[in-house]
């Protein structure tokens, strides 16, 4: 075999897990385009195809051992992107600009939340490039910003799908975004899922949770989506709480600092 189509097939393969990438930086602008237009129920199911893009490059990658630190640093930009700014974006579009309509000086305090948001997965990211090595995999320290995001996006889609849009509403979007902010830069654990081994032999019978899980899913997505982001954003208060009330160290140099 000749080496000018071998290393055409390499390049391709560097390709891909690049073009994933690029995928899900797509989908967190468009969710920002359509909250801009007004359109909420589109922005937040963007957000979470961003959230399923950006899963998969960094697996793919690694499948075809195609790992290199410009794709970890882009990759790191496109969730600043779809993760960060988009969901601030979001909710500040649907709800919190609207705060100004009630109250002048909670109109001022919501915009300040969205930009807090956006602040917080910064700086959750930055954490994560910079202590990527230092950390047991087994553990996130703080809510990794694809769930915070997928918090506030679901929250918002569901919304506007009820067509809630009154004070309470409001708050609602308010506290969730602060909460959400907060805690992706706590030191609270969330377990990683990455001891599980995705590749090894299941029973057959075990397949039908898949199919399972998307008629869940299927039912009222951004209602299942809230409830299922939601009680992992709350399983690390309540985790850190167990370990108290056992009398377990808090510390949290043994967890991993991202799951990003």
């Amino acid at each position: 075999m000749s080496s000018e189509p071998e290393s055409a097939r390499r390049r391709g393969i560097y390709l891909l897990p690049n073009l994933l990438t690029t995928a899900a930086l797509f989908a967190g602008f468009y969710s920002i385009v359509a909250a801009v237009d007004g359109s909420f129920q589109r922005a937040g199911a963007a957000i979470f195809v961003a959230m399923v893009l950006d899963s998969l490059d960094g697996r793919v990658a690694r499948l075809t051992k195609t790992s290199s630190q410009f794709g970890k640093e882009y990759d790191s930009l496109s969730d600043m992107v779809s993760f960060g700014l988009a969901p601030a974006i979001v909710v500040y579009q649907w709800g919190v600009a609207r705060l100004t309509e009630w109250n002048v000086t909670w109109g001022r305090i919501g915009w300040l939340v969205a930009f807090l948001f956006a602040v917080t997965a910064a700086l959750r990211l930055a954490r994560f490039n910079s202590q990527i090595a230092t950390y047991d995999k087994r553990w996130f320290v703080g809510l990794p910003s694809p769930s915070a995001a997928g918090v506030v996006a679901a929250f918002v889609w569901l919304s506007s799908k009820l067509g809630i849009d009154g004070l309470g509403g409001l708050a609602g979007a308010f506290i969730v975004t602060a909460v959400a902010g907060a805690l992706m830069v706590s030191d609270f654990r969330y377990y990683s899922f990455k001891e599980i081994n995705f590749g090894r032999r299941i029973p057959f019978t075990w397949m039908l949770a898949i199919p399972l899980v998307f008629m869940v899913i299927s039912i009222d997505p951004p209602l299942v989506f809230l409830l299922m982001f939601g009680a992992y954003a709350l399983s690390g208060p309540v985790y850190w709480y167990w370990r108290r009330r056992r009398g377990l160290p808090d510390s949290v140099s043994d967890a991993a600092d991202d799951g990003d």
